[in-house]
């Protein structure tokens, strides 16, 4: 409860609900600012109060579409290893639907079908956690590119201006493309950026780690040694 002047009392129950919902996806987001807004008009709460809980609900958005936030709390996984899912797009278990893609940064096409142990790795160049993930992925191929790792990693950015950039920044000499008109995340659905889905030699999908936390690349190099 919170009092605003001398005989006014504003029930703070909404905005305790609306931080809880920071948790929840970002796409969620814009209905609760809409909720927010009615509840501001029928219960008269200062303009103050609604413009501070707004603040608080934007500010977490760019966190959470990359899935930092997430990745901070050790209680909950950013790598999924059961049949967890959000409901939609490819799944754990599921064949990883065919594609080709032209790589940015000299490497090629870029092709994935049966036959080796792929990493597919959706990111962005305005994600933060990429850019940590990036120079791992690039150790990772590395150390297995002669046993037949691949690795796709594509854009979701709505322009291809400074992919390449990005890419040579941070090191990465495996396959870099830019999924236009973000065709193929509309097939995946990858939850956050990054999102990276292991694909065994048989095509379908072993893993997949949503977000990134620091010392993930070990658990990944795990999952990859069992599949060679």
């Amino acid at each position: 409860m919170l009092t605003v002047g001398p005989a006014r009392v504003v029930d703070l129950s909404l905005t305790e609900r609306f931080t809880y919902d920071l948790r929840r996806p970002a796409r969620r987001h814009l209905v609760t600012v809409a909720r927010l807004a009615i509840a501001s008009v029928l219960m008269r709460i200062p303009v103050s109060v609604f413009v501070l809980s707004l603040a608080s609900i934007v500010s977490a958005l760019p966190t959470l579409a990359c899935g930092g936030a997430d990745s901070g709390d050790p209680k909950v996984p950013t790598s999924a290893t059961s049949g967890s899912s959000d409901g939609q797009g490819i799944k754990l278990g599921d064949k990883a639907p065919a594609f080709s893609v032209e790589s940015m940064n000299g490497a090629g096409k870029m092709t994935l079908a049966p036959g080796k142990v792929v990493i597919v790795d959706f990111w962005a160049t305005w994600c933060e956690p990429c850019k940590k993930s990036f120079p791992k992925l690039q150790e990772l191929y590395v150390k297995y590119k002669s046993n037949g790792l691949e690795i796709i990693a594509l854009s979701v950015d709505d322009e291809k201006t400074g992919i390449r950039d990005f890419a040579t920044t941070h090191g990465a000499k495996f396959g870099v493309g830019w999924d236009d008109g973000k065709k193929l995340a509309d097939i995946w659905k990858p939850a956050n950026m990054p999102s990276t889905y292991i694909v065994g030699k048989d095509g379908t999908v072993k893993h997949i780690h949503r977000g990134y936390r620091d010392g993930e690349e070990a658990e990944i190099e795990k999952e990859l040694k069992a599949l060679f």
